[in-house]
């Protein structure tokens, strides 16, 4: 197998007030803390996301996982193929392999434990009966059990995807047209790692979180609700990927959602990716979503 990236690791943000970051993510579930530079974010699985200070919100970084074997075959692959690559941003402690993609999203390549699960994750399941409303005190907050995938704003969806292709060595899972595109690592993934939504600029549209069941996807939204943050989607069941989801918009227009029961492909599968007619890219069953869930509200670049 060529060299391919196993994990999304984390996400990083800029954000104007990290302190409601904290709020947000934390009532979400995510376990937070601060150090110098970051407000880091944590689940079950460790690492998932930082929260850097910045005037606006939009995206510091990603980073994926490799392995330490591969490291020398990436940075030999990235500057074969002219990818310039660049030293790590000031107050990240890192010594990844750092880069531009095509729409300008810094991405760090690093060595780190795998994070994708090594088969299809499996569902809490209750029997006729058995859930109960809520606790006393009403809904209780939900600890996600990893990050799952993260989904970026772009002009050219396809264009993304090839690059990803090419230096990441990540494929195509599914898309629809050139409005939506999904990708995972065939190292064995969730359907998807990172997608690709059509916009006339770069911008993060969401991070995605998985929890152990759909009592956990009501209950964390129900939770969030009384928190204050009633602006989102769901629940519904998507098509492309067949998750259950709930997305729930954040302080700055983007959203953090909770999943569970997405598809898996295991490595080594021959899957054979679809274009989507756009009346199933979206869900199978659940609530039209709201306008702003398709709205970028990041500036545009200076350079776009």
């Amino acid at each position: 197998m060529d060299p391919a990236v196993h994990s999304l690791d984390h996400f990083a943000l800029t954000v104007p007030d990290p302190q409601a970051g904290a709020d947000f993510y934390s009532s979400f579930g995510l376990r937070t803390s601060t150090n110098a530079n970051a407000l880091r974010l944590e689940t079950d699985n460790g690492v998932a996301g930082f929260l850097y200070e910045g005037s606006a919100k939009h995206l510091h970084h990603l980073t994926f996982g490799i392995e330490a074997s591969e490291r020398k075959a990436f940075r030999d692959r990235l500057e074969s193929g002219g990818v310039k690559l660049l030293d790590a941003p000031r107050g990240c402690e890192s010594d990844g392999l750092w880069f531009r993609d095509p729409d300008g999203n810094l991405v760090e390549l690093a060595v780190t434990q795998r994070r994708s699960p090594q088969a299809k994750s499996q569902m809490g399941v209750r029997l006729a009966g058995e859930g109960e409303r809520s606790a006393p005190d009403g809904p209780q907050r939900i600890t996600p059990r990893r990050l799952g995938h993260a989904l970026l704003f772009s002009p050219d969806v396809l264009g993304q995807v090839a690059f990803y292709e090419r230096a990441l060595g990540l494929r195509l899972s599914d898309r629809s047209g050139d409005i939506v595109a999904f990708m995972h690592t065939p190292h064995g993934s969730d359907h998807h790692i990172l997608a690709f939504g059509k916009s006339g600029h770069p911008g993060f549209h969401h991070a995605s979180f998985e929890v152990g069941s759909v009592d956990e996807i009501g209950i964390g939204a129900m939770f969030m609700h009384g928190k204050g943050h009633r602006e989102g989607w769901g629940f519904g069941r998507h098509y492309i990927g067949s998750n259950f989801f709930h997305y729930i918009r954040d302080p700055w227009g983007s959203f953090a959602e909770y999943f569970c029961d997405i598809d898996y492909i295991p490595k080594g599968c021959a899957w054979e990716s679809r274009n989507v007619p756009g009346e199933h890219a979206l869900f199978v069953w659940g609530p039209q979503p709201p306008q702003y869930f398709f709205e970028n509200v990041e500036a545009v670049p200076a350079t776009v």
